[in-house]
């Protein structure tokens, strides 16, 4: 695959070149694949298959860009965002909350992922996003079972 395939694909086909905020737009990308997706096995095979290729393609798309972690790969909030609502009933209560939850812990960068995005290519690029959606999902499956949100 080309530098330029993997560039496209890691900035999900232009969501990247966003003028401002292009991790939040992809988040927002991500949204219709958990409220119209309510077969729970078919999302965690879409979030397991898109996290796989988040992986595959980050490292070669921020090698060809030449910079740690270009603010245009943004296939790996995509898949955080994905990962937040593995196993959560659908709700809009659940959309709105797992939204700015994913979104908090990817700026916060809470230990590990701190550690996690200072690592080379795509174990750096994405790594810290998928921990970011497993804190994300983490709270609201607490949520859900103790306060029945």
């Amino acid at each position: 695959m080309s530098d330029k395939n993997y560039c496209r694909i890691a900035s999900m086909f232009g969501v990247g070149n966003s003028p401002v905020m292009q991790g939040t737009a992809a988040c927002v990308v991500a949204l219709p694949f958990f409220i119209l997706i309510h077969n729970m096995v078919l999302f965690a095979i879409i979030t397991i298959a898109i996290t796989a290729v988040a992986f595959i393609v980050s490292g070669p798309a921020e090698k060809s860009y030449g910079t740690k972690d270009p603010k245009f790969i943004v296939i790996d909030d995509f898949a955080g965002q994905l990962i937040t609502y593995l196993f959560i009933p659908f709700s809009w209560k659940m959309v709105l909350i797992g939204f700015f939850l994913f979104r908090m812990f990817d700026m916060l960068k809470i230990f590990p992922a701190n550690v996690a995005e200072k690592y080379p290519g795509a174990a750096g690029v994405v790594g810290d996003d998928v921990i970011a959606g497993v804190y994300a999902n983490i709270v609201l499956q607490i949520a859900i079972r103790l306060a029945g949100v």
